[in-house]
């Protein structure tokens, strides 16, 4: 398995986020011909911000554009058809994603047909534009201990830990690896569980403290209990994620995304329910209980609760139109290239003002 730094993992989610601007040229109809059909070949992706295959495209060409950031000789970019139809139109885009090579000083393009992970295209590109680029490895997300961290890491009662112990030769452990390196990925932007694995071949003593004595073999260590307890789940990743949904309080799909239970306090639930059909000065009653109901809330948990407590503030204000509009303002800013910190901000809120509605 892959080595873990603080610094990759800082790396690895900015890598996440679906516009690079840096990296990937945002390009428009101002600044397209200053750009493509100069000095340099252009990889251009057209595509639209609600199309789904162009937002499974979006991180295998956020890695293309990483990797050839360097390349002097070739320009990564993607123009935006919702904003800018008349440059699509008058390149003859008629599906998204469509990507297309524009050589070093023509703006006469070619297709691209190949295959769409950021390999493939690397692979175009360098035949097309001369150039020498290997595609840069993503960093794990799976921490990797050692004796040095073990304690710190494991043993960090307000962690909820997973531990893989394997060995390098064991052909389940390598079966599991690319199933447990999704898990870790899924959980990745949760703060309280880690993900983690441990050659017990190359550290014995540590592994027999635990009473590890076959390959692989997974234990939990929750905040509640660091004596670690066998996880004897299945081994496939909806597996992994109802485990740990439930074990750790948290609400991911297999993709790493929120749920529509995330962000939902049950203590608040009912006080929202007596709100709906509540009159307005009985509404304002209410809000006064939810005030000290959310005092009560610890951690993200209290977050929540300030999302819940300025619904209802803004639905005594702004009306009972307020979640819905509010809805509808978050779902086409989720539908739009952002990142996945905003993507979970976004669906908190949204999955809490649909209480209201």
């Amino acid at each position: 398995m892959s080595s873990f730094q603080i610094s990759a993992t800082l790396a690895f989610l900015f890598f996440a986020l679906s516009v690079f601007a840096d990296d990937v040229v945002v390009l428009t109809e101002d600044n397209f011909e200053k750009e493509v059909g100069q000095d340099r070949g252009a990889l251009v992706e057209f595509y639209a911000p609600w199309c789904g295959h162009c937002k499974k495209l979006a991180p295998e060409y956020e890695r293309l554009g990483t990797s050839f950031k360097k390349a002097k000789s070739v320009l990564v970019g993607k123009v935006d058809c919702d904003a800018h139809k008349s440059l699509c139109s008058k390149y003859g885009v008629s599906g998204y994603p469509t990507i297309k090579w524009f050589p070093k000083g023509s703006l006469e393009p070619k297709k691209y047909e190949g295959g769409r992970t950021a390999e493939d295209l690397a692979e175009f590109i360098n035949s097309e534009g001369g150039t020498n680029v290997k595609i840069a490895a993503v960093p794990s997300s799976v921490v990797v201990l050692t004796p040095d961290n073990f304690d710190r890491i494991v043993l960090d009662e307000s962690k909820d830990v997973l531990v893989e112990f394997y060995a390098p030769w064991c052909g389940h452990c390598k079966q599991l690896a690319p199933t447990y390196e999704k898990v870790a990925t899924a959980f990745k932007l949760e703060e309280d569980v880690v993900i983690a694995d441990l050659d017990a071949d190359k550290y014995k003593d540590l592994a027999e403290k635990y009473g590890v004595s076959g390959f692989p073999t997974l234990k939990f260590f929750p905040k509640s209990n660091k004596g670690g307890e066998d996880y004897g789940g299945g081994r496939d990743l909806d597996d992994f994620v109802t485990f740990i949904n439930e074990k750790c309080g948290t609400s991911r799909d297999e993709k790493g995304g929120l749920t529509s239970k995330a962000g939902i306090v049950a203590t608040l639930e009912n006080l929202v329910k007596d709100f709906i059909g509540a009159g307005n000065d009985e509404k304002k009653q209410i809000v006064s209980r939810m005030e000290e109901e959310v005092e009560k809330l610890k951690g993200a948990t209290a977050r929540h609760g300030k999302i819940y407590l300025k619904t209802a503030k803004n639905f005594v204000e702004k009306g009972a139109d307020y979640p819905k509009k509010e809805i509808q303002r978050l779902e086409r800013m989720l539908e739009k290239s952002i990142s996945e910190v905003k993507a979970d901000e976004f669906t908190l809120k949204k999955n809490i003002l649909l209480t209201f509605v």
